[in-house]
């Protein structure tokens, strides 16, 4: 007869067996696992080393051409804006070195900056678009009319544009120098813009921008920028937008430009100004202007091509 005892040690004897041969199992399986893991993670050591060195590789390549495009920047953009005037304007993320460049290009293409003006961050804020519009109807100079459109940037442009750019066809300031003075002032009291010194108006427009835009409202901000610096173009003989890398993207002044055909059809832009081949097709872009013709320019996929 079987006991009790003989079934609990039966049972006991099943389970210790069992726990042996999940122990067992289980070591085995882990040296697998780990032998596994250890190929994978020197696999991927690997790669990542030969894409270290791959960039790298690239990095010093592309140094090595921007510092040929650099060297040749000036005899490049010889001639092609002799006696020309520009207008600069910067946005409140335009990088000081990108607007100290293409200033010493202008110069380089026989051309001279005739006036400066610094966009603030409230510009293109989609929370001070109202105040904008205000502000903006109420500066503008007697005898002169805003465009029909009620966007923020397009009416904007049309102000500025009257102060900042001659007219096209006549060759003269489209507004007194007073009334420049006093829409100006406006615009600065009102946290628009930073009080221009000894400015006077420009044959061309110059917008230089940073990257894309983040945050609550970017793509709001990008299509300010991008309708202001149209606007610009149609103000005067022509205009030309650039930014960094990065300004070509869904959320970046270039891009949201580069979306609007209708834009594109007369205004310039350049996605790369932070290096020297861009600087160099921004001037390019603005004696391109004068002729009447548009691009897209830079290294972006909505580029027609790095340079005019």
């Amino acid at each position: 007869m079987i006991s009790l005892r003989y079934h609990i040690i039966s049972v006991a004897a099943v389970f210790l067996a069992l726990a042996v041969g999940v122990v067992l199992g289980s070591s085995t399986l882990s040296r697998t696992l780990l032998s596994g893991l250890a190929d994978d993670r020197d696999g991927l050591a690997k790669q990542v080393a030969d894409l270290e060195s791959e960039r790298n590789g690239l990095n010093a390549r592309l140094a090595s051409s921007d510092g040929f495009a650099g060297s040749i920047g000036p005899m490049a953009v010889r001639g092609e804006l002799d006696q020309r005037t520009v207008v600069l304007v910067t946005t409140s993320d335009a990088r000081p070195a990108d607007r100290d460049a293409v200033k010493a290009l202008i110069g380089n293409a026989g051309g001279s900056v005739s006036g400066e003006l610094a966009l603030t961050d409230a510009f293109a804020d989609p929370q001070k678009a109202d105040q904008l519009r205000d502000v903006v109807t109420r500066l503008l100079p007697a005898g002169l009319q805003l465009p029909t459109a009620s966007d923020p940037g397009t009416l904007s442009g049309g102000l500025i544009g009257s102060l900042a750019v001659i007219n096209k066809d006549t060759n003269q300031p489209q507004a007194q120098p007073n009334e420049v003075t006093a829409a100006f002032t406006g615009l600065s009291d009102a946290g628009f813009v930073r009080m221009p010194e000894n400015f006077k108006p420009g044959q061309l427009a110059l917008v230089l921008t940073g990257s894309a835009s983040t945050g609550d409202g970017a793509g709001d901000r990008a299509s300010t920028l991008a309708r202001f610096a149209a606007q610009l173009d149609r103000s005067g003989a022509g205009a030309v937008l650039a930014g960094d890398t990065g300004s070509a993207d869904a959320t970046g002044p270039v891009g949201m430009a580069r979306a609007d055909t209708a834009t594109t059809a007369i205004l310039s832009t350049v996605d790369n100004v932070e290096l020297n081949a861009g600087r160099v097709a921004a001037v390019l872009a603005l004696g391109e202007q004068l002729e009447g013709k548009a691009g897209r320019y830079g290294t972006a996929g909505t580029a027609q091509s790095v340079v005019p």
